[in-house]
């Protein structure tokens, strides 16, 4: 039998689009939500004596409200949990990429209509890149990662959402070489996310 990946990816075009018809007019922050944001980040600060600009692309996933509160107006203020895969390309610097972990919450504040909301959140975790013996650059490959992020969430069709924001990104080795340059940059990122 002959793999076929014109009819894979038909059969799982399909079962997404089951999953987005399933419960549409339920609000977004009530269901769990995949979603892929990417952006461009400068090198901030003085760590280090190099430029560098990060092209980070995150796969995050996000649970359905944890917590929160219902305003008196109908707006709704809510904590959900969210995980991300990140994939940085070091556009310019040494290294060429970082593959990272990151758990953080998503503190969100959604219009009575649940059409937009303002977000924001911090968190750490840790990762690899391919360090480079370079005056300024890594100390080595693992590395703990710290981000913030804010910016505004808007909803774009039955299931979808789309997002613009500002995220702050910190990569080191926590002190486990001399000197520890570690990587602080700031930028923006554009994102789409699905609900489930």
């Amino acid at each position: 039998m002959r793999f076929r990946p014109f009819r894979v990816g038909s059969v799982l075009l399909a079962a997404l689009a089951c999953l987005a018809a399933g419960a549409a007019d339920a609000p977004p922050w009530a269901t769990s939500a995949i979603s892929v944001e990417s952006g461009l980040l400068w090198q901030v600060g003085q760590n280090t004596p190099l430029s560098y600009r990060l092209v980070p692309t995150q796969l995050s996933w996000r649970s359905k409200r944890n917590f929160g509160r219902t305003f008196a107006d109908g707006s709704n203020l809510l904590v959900r949990h969210r995980l991300t895969l990140l994939g940085t390309w070091v556009q310019q610097g040494p290294e060429s990429h970082y593959i990272g972990f990151i758990g953080s919450p998503s503190i969100e504040w959604w219009n009575k209509a649940n059409t937009w909301c303002w977000f924001g959140g911090a968190g750490g975790g840790f990762g690899w890149l391919d360090s480079q013996a370079w005056p300024g650059a890594q100390g080595q490959d693992f590395t703990l990662n710290w981000m913030a992020r804010a910016g505004v969430e808007r909803v774009f069709g039955a299931r979808g959402t789309l997002s613009a924001g500002i995220m702050f990104q910190h990569m080191s080795n926590g002190g486990q070489t001399r000197p520890n340059p570690g990587i602080d940059a700031v930028g923006f990122t554009l994102g789409y996310a699905w609900s489930f």
